[in-house]
């Protein structure tokens, strides 16, 4: 089902204060082929466990740059092994040693150099991921706070391709995130790294 913009905003009026599982469920109503995202980035699980807890198969899309520090590489394979994720694995077509012998990790100095490392690393293996799976409705941790661009959706909006994006964490701060997976007893961590922003209020790529 294709959503107008006006029927998102009306959903959105309607959603806000409603419990995250219930969004979840509302979606898959809707969705013929739904894809959740993932980093593994701090608060991750939160998503993570509340789709697979109404759709347990769900495809999760992890487009690793290979970046990543050693705390989330532990931390993804403890959750893909609690929550028996339905992981679907997408790297860069060069290795971290290739890249890192010819152009290394460019700073936000160099636009054109980071565009590049960016396409590389993160646009690229989420654009095939993207054309792959096919999905109607992606499920993702956008929250209301993390970058200029996110302060501008909500918790249903459209990716340019047309896809429903949904994000029922979207207006959850920290502390209720906190208090979420401490009743659930599902792991966080802290110590992550993404190359591509740099900063951490600047937006990755994706959601553009």
């Amino acid at each position: 089902m294709k959503f107008t913009e006006q029927q998102i905003k009306d959903l959105n009026a309607q959603f806000k204060g409603i419990p995250p599982e219930e969004i979840i469920s509302w979606a898959f109503q809707y969705a013929k082929n739904a894809v959740v995202t993932t980093n593994f980035r701090p608060y991750e699980v939160a998503i993570l466990h509340a789709v697979t807890d109404v759709e347990k198969d769900v495809p999760v899309i992890w487009c690793d740059t290979g970046y990543n520090t050693p705390n989330t590489y532990r931390h993804a394979e403890e959750l893909i092994a609690k929550l028996d994720l339905n992981i679907k694995l997408y790297v860069p077509k060069q290795t971290v040693a290739h890249r890192d012998a010819v152009m290394g990790i460019p700073g936000i100095e160099d636009p054109t150099k980071h565009d590049i490392f960016t396409e590389q690393v993160k646009l690229e293996p989420f654009k095939r991921a993207m054309v792959e799976h096919k999905p109607d409705v992606w499920f993702t941790n956008l929250r209301k706070g993390q970058t200029a661009l996110r302060n501008t959706l909500d918790v249903l909006s459209l990716s340019k391709d047309g896809v429903l994006k949904v994000s029922p964490f979207y207006h959850w701060n920290d502390v209720q995130l906190d208090a979420y997976l401490a009743q659930r007893g599902l792991p966080n961590e802290h110590k992550y790294c993404d190359p591509t922003k740099v900063l951490e209020n600047r937006e990755c790529g994706l959601h553009n």
